[in-house]
């Protein structure tokens, strides 16, 4: 196959090195677990967690005469993922036998797909920045077995197999070698994960393994040939992946620089010590002896088949952008956030119905999201709803509180919950509106520190002394709007 460059060198992602600057060529293979509640030829469970060898059957643990039959669940949700991608969903695949001995692989081989996978070419963007986006290929999505998991560490002397995920469908997406940074790498894993879990096809949860990635870097000087590539196997942090390839790169880099020359091996990153280490060498082409596998008929349907499917597409990340960009006047920077994860753009858009869009996103991002990252928790288990911050939201429009004591009402929702309008009633936390009452405050300040108003008339930028005096008298309920404009007057100050 040749292989296309299809980027053209950005000199603000080059690295630098003793001899000038270096290119990183980045590929990535990404294995996601289909959601799907049993294995791709069997009917054991995918459940996670349970105890070792208990979801196995006869066909994952590879008994004499069991034959693999297909979970046509796992087939629409590769055909989903494919169109969620924007690639060519291919009518007609092959399943075939992917040899080679591991401990962990009772049959010997793994039930793959080669040379006629049920995806063919597709793409993902990936917005760095208000001014760049970035286009990388999608090279194919294939439906393929995991292998089960070799325990090293339960005893001194043998180590153990659990066969849990043997047989479970596992979605290798493959991208074309178009990433050329670390950033860009993450970036690209973040919204392929974004895809999947809004497509409900991969949950993405890296930690438990339903979702990792095998790393292929190179370096090259700016435009140049492809240099030797490593493989980074089974990379399960978005983290550790911008480190492994920034380590990867340098190393590289100094061998290269030194005289030496890269050598084709697959390699493991250590994220204690931050580095990558060799694993094995990986010679230029495998030979695994792929055949068709004989139990199994080319996977064949129609164009219906597939439109039936696109029918129940969810709205996708990058239209729902479009959307918020459009429909709610949101910045690229916020709607990207917001529609990261599908549960914080539905929460998003139950607090800013019939509501100023703008303060809506910036309650939900700046306040909401900030404290749910720091006490752990995420949108789906907020301590306050989306009715209780547009409760809040309504009060700061109505001038009924201001943004000072909108953030203490937020404190005393998130940890005593409670219908915010009533708090506000109950509490006395309304906002002083009554312009008497505040020029009095205003006067008798002003009155006391007739040197400071001087300075101030003088040099307007001290006037914030005399609004925190006349906020902190009033406890912080007087509008700081009339706070501001009845103070200039009183000061003089045009």
């Amino acid at each position: 196959m040749t292989i296309v460059d299809t980027r053209i060198p950005d000199p603000k992602k080059f690295i630098k090195g003793a001899t000038g600057d270096w290119e990183i060529v980045i590929g990535m293979e990404v294995h996601a677990q289909v959601t799907s509640r049993s294995k791709l030829f069997s009917g054991a469970s995918t459940e996670f967690g349970q105890e070792p060898n208990s979801n196995v059957s006869l066909v994952d643990a590879a008994m004499p005469g069991m034959l693999p039959v297909i979970n046509e669940e796992c087939v629409k949700q590769a055909i989903r993922t494919g169109l969620g991608l924007k690639a060519e969903i291919n009518n007609k695949s092959v399943f075939d036998r992917k040899n080679y001995f591991y401990p962990d692989l009772p049959q010997g081989y793994q039930i793959s797909q080669f040379k006629q996978p049920i995806v063919g070419e597709g793409k993902i963007l990936l917005d760095m920045s208000d001014d760049e986006q970035v286009e990388i290929g999608v090279e194919r999505l294939h439906l393929e077995q995991d292998a089960g998991k070799s325990l090293h560490d339960q005893h001194p002397s043998m180590s153990f197999v659990d066969l849990n995920r043997s047989g479970v469908a596992l979605m290798e997406i493959v991208s074309k070698p178009d990433l050329r940074s670390s950033d860009e790498a993450r970036a690209y894993l973040t919204k392929l994960r974004t895809i999947l879990r809004y497509l409900g096809t991969c949950d993405g949860n890296m930690e438990q393994g339903s979702m990792r990635a095998d790393v292929n870097v190179s370096v090259r000087k700016p435009g140049g040939e492809f240099g030797t590539r490593c493989e980074i196997k089974n990379v399960n942090s978005i983290r550790f992946a911008g480190q492994a390839i920034e380590y990867e790169a340098r190393r590289q880099i100094g061998i290269l620089e030194d005289g030496g020359k890269i050598d084709q091996e697959t390699r493991l990153f250590d994220p204690g010590k931050g580095e990558t280490r060799s694993m094995r060498s990986k010679e230029e082409a495998h030979d695994y002896r792929y055949f068709p596998d004989p139990d199994l008929l080319p996977l064949e349907f129609d164009d219906t088949y597939v439109t039936e499917l696109a029918k129940d597409l969810p709205e996708l990340p990058d239209d729902k952008k479009a959307r918020f960009m459009t429909d709610y006047g949101l910045s690229s920077y916020d709607a990207d956030i917001l529609v990261q994860e599908k549960a914080s753009a539905d929460f998003y858009e139950d607090v800013a119905k019939g509501r100023d869009a703008k303060l809506s996103a910036n309650w939900v991002t700046n306040e909401l999201f900030a404290r749910l990252h720091k006490e752990g928790y995420d949108v789906t288990t907020s301590p306050v709803s989306a009715d209780q911050l547009g409760g809040i939201i309504d009060l700061i429009k109505a001038g009924d509180i201001s943004g000072k004591i909108a953030k203490d009402l937020f404190e005393i929702v998130w940890a005593e919950g409670g219908d915010p309008k009533q708090i506000v009633e109950a509490r006395g936390m309304k906002q002083v509106t009554d312009l008497g009452a505040i020029e009095a405050m205003v006067a008798e300040i002003v009155d006391a520190n007739p040197d400071k108003a001087a300075q101030a008339k003088e040099k307007p930028g001290l006037l914030g002394w005399f609004v925190g005096q006349v906020m902190k008298a009033s406890q912080g309920k007087a509008n700081p709007q009339a706070v501001n404009e009845l103070l200039r007057k009183k000061i003089g100050i045009d």
